[in-house]
């Protein structure tokens, strides 16, 4: 170990930062910029004992000859030797003081970490990496100066989502304008806590008020109130926030109530206002062939607007309607038949009713558009795939189509521009799917990245189902335990260093750690994700207070001007 005064030449005032230089784990002695840098640990207290303390996911700093310091990440870690004959001759383990000696002449440490970004002593922030440190460098274990300095201060633009593996001290901040800019994913197997992260993240982008949240809740994790395997229960979106910063519309109201969750409506969706675009989708799912999917526009096209309700209607005259496209040849009696057993589905969709009085695509346009978030509660149908994507499809092409034309009247400064929106689906593979994506609004919004304030939010234990295309789109992916090889191939893809962080993400624990990378972060982090819990609720509840003495100090500013 090197004396204080020498680390304090190599690190004066922590090149300017106000801690103390991180405690010394070794010296680069090879490497390469595309393969990272190999590092050969000290002894430590105990010879050998580095090794032990160095986990993959590790953040260490190197500092260069000149005044250039390297921020790394440790990808591997390695027992090598100077002499064959540690391998073929061991020590006893009875040994005790052979094998110390050993340890401390023949055998060493070795880590291979990743350069991400340069820390310059002049410079405020983080550049990307372009060259590497001389041989010999020395390599410390990064301080919460250096980790602040990449990742910035918790404050209304950054939000704390966790902490560095074995630094629980030290907060990783997202930067959520730069993760609402472009959509976003969170991967990881099933019980890995990607509802969890979820909920984190839409807290903080809640809390900043910097988008919307459309969010469809197929297993009503995000709404009042959600309990994990264990029973214990944790504040939904609901709880945490005040009407007019959250809503909960459920297509199930009975189940709703009979859970105790409050909600603000209920979804009804009018028969005549279904398009064969709104199904078209579910083809897989249904099993409806092209031709199939085709028949569909032409029944819109001849029966109009009632077109779904005279395919499951039992009245005989829509049927002799229908029967009179047959005799005709314009449609197949099979085809015709297949249709309208596989539309059976529909029939057990309560929310689908023949007459709604309340426009509710444009009442949810407007409250999404004056910053009211939206948790959209499936209930019972939550365990139907074809109603969670068949309602998914249908409110978000037309809330869409509302954002454009909105957007587009403020290209012509007729209006003001729609506030940002980001839409949250589960299941994203059966969306994104690359023989529909292309075909979709989802792989549509995905593909558009920001063009008209839209952005989503993909939540799925299957990435390798997505499109490529899609997937390459994804600004920011968290992304948990994974251990299919496609899936993992599929988050890495178009990501420089993906070699050195495959090993990181198959490192990671089943649960509460997450690989992010992408948009948001100025490199990969592994974290340990801050728990969702009191300390949360506090802080959320500290934000809406201030915001709401805000807004009375502004209406009694208001008051006393014009009163």
């Amino acid at each position: 170990m090197k004396p204080e005064s020498e680390l304090e030449r190599i690190f004066p005032d922590n090149q300017g930062n106000s801690g103390t230089p991180g405690i010394r784990i070794g010296t680069v002695v090879g490497g390469s910029l595309s393969k990272g840098l190999v590092v050969k640990l000290d002894a430590g207290e105990l010879p050998g004992s580095m090794i032990e303390q160095l986990a993959v996911g590790r953040y260490v700093v190197v500092q260069g000859l000149t005044e250039r310091r390297f921020f790394c990440i440790v990808t591997d870690v390695a027992l090598e030797h100077t002499n064959p004959y540690v391998e073929s001759n061991p020590p006893e383990t009875t040994d005790s003081i052979m094998a110390e000696v050993y340890r401390s002449t023949l055998a060493y440490g070795k880590a291979n970490v990743a350069p991400m970004l340069v820390l310059e002593r002049d410079s405020e922030e983080p550049k990307p990496v372009k060259t590497i440190p001389a041989h010999f460098s020395v390599v410390v274990q990064a301080n919460e100066e250096d980790v602040e300095q990449v990742f910035g201060k918790a404050d209304g633009d950054h939000f704390y989502i966790g902490n560095p593996i074995e630094m629980d001290q030290v907060p990783i901040n997202v930067n959520l304008d730069r993760f609402i800019e472009r959509s976003s994913g969170v991967f990881g197997k099933s019980g890995t806590g990607k509802s969890f992260i979820t909920r984190t993240l839409l807290s903080g982008i809640v809390k900043s008020g910097k988008a919307s949240c459309l969010i469809f809740d197929m297993h009503n994790d995000y709404g009042w109130a959600i309990k994990n395997e264990h029973g214990r229960e944790y504040k939904g979106l609901q709880q945490l926030f005040d009407a007019n910063r959250v809503n909960v519309i459920t297509l199930d109201p009975e189940t709703s109530q009979a859970r105790g969750n409050r909600h603000d409506g209920a979804l009804q969706i009018p028969y005549d206002a279904i398009e064969p675009e709104d199904i078209a989708m579910l083809a897989g799912v249904l099993t409806l062939s092209e031709v199939q999917v085709n028949a569909l526009y032409f029944l819109r096209r001849r029966l109009g607007r009632k077109w779904l309700r005279k395919l499951l209607s039992n009245d005989e005259n829509d049927q002799s309607e229908l029967d009179e496209f047959v005799q005709q040849g314009d449609l197949i009696k099979g085809t015709l038949g297949a249709i309208q057993r596989k539309f059976e589905i529909f029939r057990r969709m309560g929310f689908l009713q023949t007459n709604v009085s309340e426009d509710l695509v444009e009442t949810l346009f407007q409250k999404l558009n004056s910053g009211i978030s939206i948790v959209l509660e499936f209930g019972i149908y939550g365990d139907s795939l074809p109603a969670y994507m068949f309602v998914a499809n249908y409110l978000t092409r037309r809330i869409h189509h509302r954002y454009v034309a909105t957007k587009n009247k403020a290209f012509g400064n007729q209006g003001d521009e729609p506030n940002p929106l980001m839409i949250v689906i589960e299941e994203a593979h059966k969306f994104l799917d690359p023989e529909i994506s292309q075909h979709t609004i989802f792989g549509t919004i995905a593909r558009e990245l920001r063009k008209y304030n839209v952005t989503l939010l993909v939540v799925d234990q299957r990435p390798s189902g997505i499109d490529d295309e899609v997937m390459s789109q994804i600004g920011t992916r968290v992304t948990c335990l994974l251990d299919n090889e496609s899936d993992i191939r599929a988050v890495f893809s178009g990501v420089s260093g993906a070699s050195a962080l495959r090993e990181v993400l198959a490192r990671l624990d089943t649960q509460q750690q997450a690989l992010i990378m992408g948009h948001a972060v100025p490199m990969p982090v592994v974290i340990r994700t801050r728990d969702y819990g009191p300390e949360l609720y506090e802080e959320i509840n500290q934000q809406t207070f201030q915001l709401q003495s805000d807004a009375e100090t502004v209406a009694q500013a208001k008051d006393d001007l014009f009163g």
